[in-house]
């Protein structure tokens, strides 16, 4: 229901959006020509039409409209997958699906193979002649029982018998198919069993189950009987042999001429052996599969076509939805289970992913007993112990307290701030975010701040000073180039896979970035802007604060975006690597147990964290920097 909702509200905002622009682009002004910068301003309602456009693309290509629209679809589409997949093993037989016969393909195949067999052991000059004699005539004997099983004068009455009572049951079958009494109705006793089990299954999407395989519908149980009996009708076919008794004769003639000449082989003569095993393989891929005269068949092929072609009508419906709704797929049957086959499989559903995306949320479910972000009552004395260091106590007059001969501790003033720095201390109780987003949301600003603060100073400075340039520079461009992945095992291996090492390879990342960007910044200042500052009296701190920093600010900020993206994808391959929290952990986890929909939800959480901290960025950068681009 939500789901329909929000595709109805997505058509309805594009549309809206869609108008809004046309009117808009009348009322612009006449000097907002092509290459004016005014004419990027605004377009929100291009942003509308482009979030929608995602979500729709999203809902769509994953199935959640079908879902949203058509719930029982997902089941009906399995029910005429069963009755395709039992089709199929009997249309494979005909020119249906393939290009000839079964059995033309069969013997041609197996004649192709047999004289390249011949020609093999004839040009063979490891073999002797007699072997070779008793080897071709063998070969020749097995390509003699294919004419045994394609003359029609040889099919006995009982294979014909068999063919026609299953052509009439697939006759039998289309006649009733297309009738509102089919399937026969069952009994009281066993309608309810089929209802209670149909209540039992999961829904579709739900995990562990991606399409639930019992009939949920009239139509569905209509397809999922038929597909039933055609089932038995396959196999009873594939189990009948065109076996006579002249064709027996021969296959045992040529069976006791193998075991003969194998008993006659000593235990050296591998060779020999090889090949007779080859030709008595030969033979039993012809016994074993399909064989019958050309036109024994004719009348179940017609059978079976006029039932594909009651069947595709009695679909109705279902055909549409499967091809409006069911992009790039549909669903498949593998035995009573079915499946999703196309972006539907990998590509999870909106409402799915957000319902999971809920009980991650949650602190009781959470993944590994650890939500992805809430919060928990923390006292203000550990975040004050957490903040000051010991060593204020440590340099404070005084010793500490010694206890009394009677063992009483006295607190002193030394021992009273050992406990207030060390936070222990009753104190009340805030709320405090926590969960696998936050930490890697901490991970990130730690790094990138570190990164601030030590690469800018260093990139104004290199900016400025040949000797900071010189020195420098061959250090911050040995490493610069290097990928953080590959710094990632020698970084955790020194520092460990708790936060410290996490944050250093963000700094790492980051520091380079800013060194680059403030370097570039500083190495830009117009000389005339220098000059004029020199020339009004200003000291070379007045210079670096009113003239340097603001013209170097942009390109900082600028290189902050890029080292925000940066650090996103080094945190999640470092996460990757080795850590217990974080959204690279989440996604390593699910990925190992082919979790899509956590994955997906990782993947959009990463998202929506980098928007939000890019967002934020081009907001500092509109108001801290008016002058960007204006010269």
């Amino acid at each position: 229901m939500i789901t329909g909702t929000i595709t109805i509200v997505i058509i309805f905002a594009v549309i809206g959006s869609i108008l809004y622009g046309q009117r808009l682009i009348k009322t612009e002004k006449s000097d907002a020509v092509f290459g004016n910068p005014e004419r990027a301003k605004g377009g929100i309602h291009w942003v509308v039409v482009g979030t929608c456009f995602l979500l729709f693309t999203w809902l769509y290509y994953s199935w959640d409209i079908a879902k949203a629209f058509y719930p029982k679809s997902a089941n009906e589409l399995c029910q005429v997958a069963k009755v395709n997949e039992s089709l199929l093993s009997l249309k494979y037989l005909f020119p249906i699906e393939e290009r000839s016969h079964k059995s033309t393909a069969l013997i041609k195949r197996e004649n192709i193979n047999i004289s390249d067999k011949i020609i093999e052991i004839q040009n063979s000059s490891d073999l002797k002649n007699q072997d070779k004699v008793i080897f071709v005539n063998l070969l020749n004997k097995t390509r003699q029982t294919i004419p045994l099983l394609t003359n029609k004068n040889y099919l006995e009455t009982e294979t014909k018998n068999t063919i026609n009572e299953l052509t009439n049951r697939i006759n039998e079958l289309k006649e009733n198919f297309s009738k509102d009494s089919y399937p026969p109705r069952l009994s009281d006793e066993e309608e309810n069993k089929r209802i209670e089990a149909v209540k039992k299954q999961l829904g579709w999407g739900a995990t562990g189950m991606e399409v639930p395989p019992l009939p949920e519908s009239k139509v569905g149980l209509k397809f999922h009987t038929a597909a039933q009996e055609l089932n038995l009708i396959s196999d009873e076919f594939f189990a009948m042999r065109n076996h006579h008794s002249e064709y027996l004769r021969l296959l045992k003639e040529i069976r006791d001429q193998i075991k003969e000449y194998k008993n006659a082989l000593n235990d050296d003569q591998d060779l020999e052996m090889r090949y007779i095993k080859e030709i008595k393989k030969l033979g039993q891929r012809i016994e074993y599969e399909s064989i019958f005269p050309p036109n024994a068949l004719d009348e179940m092929e017609n059978a079976i076509r006029a039932f594909d072609r009651v069947q595709k009508k009695e679909q109705g419906s279902i055909r549409i939805i499967d091809m409006l709704l069911f992009p790039a797929g549909t669903i498949v049957a593998s035995g009573p289970t079915c499946a999703e086959d196309g972006p539907g499989r990998w590509l999870p559903k909106p409402s799915d992913t957000f319902r999971i995306f809920g009980n991650l949320l949650k602190p009781s479910v959470g993944f590994k007993m650890v939500p992805l972000l809430w919060y928990e009552m923390m006292g203000v004395n550990r975040i004050v112990g957490f903040i000051l260091p010991d060593w204020i106590a440590d340099i404070l007059p005084g010793k500490y307290p010694v206890h009394t001969s009677d063992g009483n501790v006295e607190p002193n003033f030394k021992s009273k701030v050992l406990d207030f720095v060390t936070g222990e201390f009753e104190a009340f109780k805030i709320p405090v975010p926590m969960g696998h987003i936050w930490d890697s949301f901490l991970r990130v600003f730690m790094g990138l701040m570190l990164g601030v603060i030590f690469g800018v100073p260093l990139g104004i400075f290199m900016g400025l000073n040949r000797f900071a340039k010189g020195f420098f520079d061959p250090l911050v461009e040995l490493y610069r180039p290097v990928p953080p992945l590959a710094w990632a095992p020698l970084v955790i291996t020194v520092f460990g896979i708790d936060n410290l090492g996490k944050v250093f390879l963000l700094f790492m990342v980051s520091f380079s970035i800013m060194i680059i960007s403030a370097r570039a910044g500083a190495s830009g200042t117009q000389l005339s802007k220098i000059h004029a500052a020199h020339s009004l009296g200003a000291s070379r701190w007045q210079i670096l604060g009113h003239v340097i920093l603001p013209n170097s600010l942009p390109e900082i900020l600028t290189g902050l975006r890029v080292a925000v993206g940066m650090c996103w994808g080094t945190l999640v391959a470092a996460e990757f690597l080795a850590g217990t929290t974080g959204i690279g952990f989440v996604e390593n986890v699910a990925r190992k147990y082919m979790q899509y929909e956590v994955i997906w939800i990782t993947i959009f959480v990463m998202g929506m964290l980098g928007l939000l901290f890019d967002i934020t960025l081009r907001q500092i950068i509109d108001k801290t920097t008016p002058w960007r681009g204006k010269g």
